[in-house]
């Protein structure tokens, strides 16, 4: 899957260059990031960049550590993979909390009607100026509905702009105090031992990477780990429901999203799954060009499945707000309604991965490696 744009690492460099170089270019944005989080002071948006760019460091040098752990010192890649996951993880929660209630609180204003519709999902202008021409001409020919069904449609249309407003503070409450928590766990982390500890790791690695023997090899034998890595993704790809999610509005993710818990997470879980091993992926191509940036239909694909992990986290927040005792019915209405629209949109997500994947797996052979994609 590399793309042929991009350009691969120059012949007679070795391995242990290519690596070291990767880590201690990433370990240095990390210590940079760090400083810019440190002088920020009371600049919120300065700090949440510097917290952004931290995660981002950290993710790249812990996906490098698992890619190419045979490289190096097996103990030690595997400690600090493990902490630079803790403190990745722990950072990401303020964000998440805060970008999960922006989310929320626009679907409420959209579905309730306070706020303004958004344009339908097409395929390019010219396909949208069809579709407007036949959805007027079947409008002009289509029979005067009945009343009573315009009255019990703006019946329920009044009862989620009732349900709305109580939802919407319910779901402000709950996530402005996990916001507040986990920005008081991020603080108590970064003024911790353990976090000083990680720091001081990543600071000698942005100096002198402990690699092993086995790197000692031309930097061409890095692709058997990134083909190692590409190979994982691709089976985790074929146990998706591919053929399901390419049928839009299939509602698949909606039953499974009104069973019980176990149940919806379940049916996510393959999903994050090949988020993650894509994740891995891309960063593997980096080793491999020696610079940040990779095909830009995976950068596409993994925007896909951030939608859907966002979608899902989000229809999993209405949903357990909707378990808080004795909310006035009204308000358990609005957040069914909101569940289920997020459900709708992790459809949607999966409907886009499909789309794009398509196109990654009908892609030119030297730019999908030596495995191909069966079309589901």
């Amino acid at each position: 899957m590399h793309s042929p744009d991009l350009p691969l690492v120059p012949r007679g460099t070795g391995a242990d260059q290519v690596l070291a170089g990767y880590l201690h270019t990433q370990a240095a944005g990390f210590l940079r990031s760090l400083r810019l989080h440190r002088e920020s002071g009371a600049d919120t948006a300065g700090a949440e960049e510097a917290a952004r760019a931290l995660r981002r460091a950290a993710r790249r040098i812990s996906g490098a550590l698992h890619t190419y752990r045979s490289l190096l010192e097996p103990g030690w890649a595997d400690q600090l993979r493990a902490e630079l996951a803790w403190l990745s993880g722990l950072l990401a929660l303020e964000h998440a909390c805060t970008s999960r209630l922006a989310r929320l609180l626009d679907a409420l204003a959209r579905l309730s009607g306070a706020g303004p519709v958004p344009q339908a999902r097409n395929e390019g202008t010219a396909a949208h100026e069809g579709t407007a021409a036949n959805a007027a001409n079947e409008t002009a020919a289509a029979p005067v509905p009945d009343a009573k069904a315009g009255v019990r449609g703006a019946g329920a249309r009044g009862a989620l702009t009732v349900g709305a407003a109580r939802a919407g503070a319910l779901l402000e409450r709950q996530l402005t105090l996990g916001r507040t928590r986990a920005h008081s766990a991020a603080l108590q982390a970064l003024g911790s031992s353990r976090f000083h500890a990680v720091a001081d790791a990543v600071a000698l690695l942005a100096s002198e990477v402990p690699l092993t023997a086995a790197a000692a090899v031309p930097a061409d034998l890095l692709d058997l780990h990134a083909d190692a890595a590409q190979e994982r993704l691709l089976d985790a790809v074929a146990v998706l429901p591919l053929a399901r999610a390419a049928h839009p509005y299939n509602a698949e993710a909606l039953v499974h999203g009104l069973a019980n818990a176990p149940a919806g997470e379940a049916q996510d879980t393959p999903w994050h799954h090949v988020r993650l091993l894509l994740r891995l992926h891309r960063y593997a191509q980096e080793v491999r060009i020696m610079a940040p940036g990779t095909d830009p239909l995976l950068t596409v694909a993994a925007r896909a499945l951030d939608r859907h992990r966002d979608a899902a986290e989000a229809a999993s927040a209405a949903a357990a707000a909707a378990r808080t005792p004795r909310i006035a019915p009204a308000t358990a209405y609005a957040l069914g309604v909101l569940h289920a629209d997020q459900r709708h949109e992790v459809e949607a997500a999966r409907f886009a991965f499909h789309q794009v994947w398509q196109e990654v797996s009908h892609g030119p052979a030297e730019s999908r490696g030596s495995r191909t994609v069966a079309a589901p």
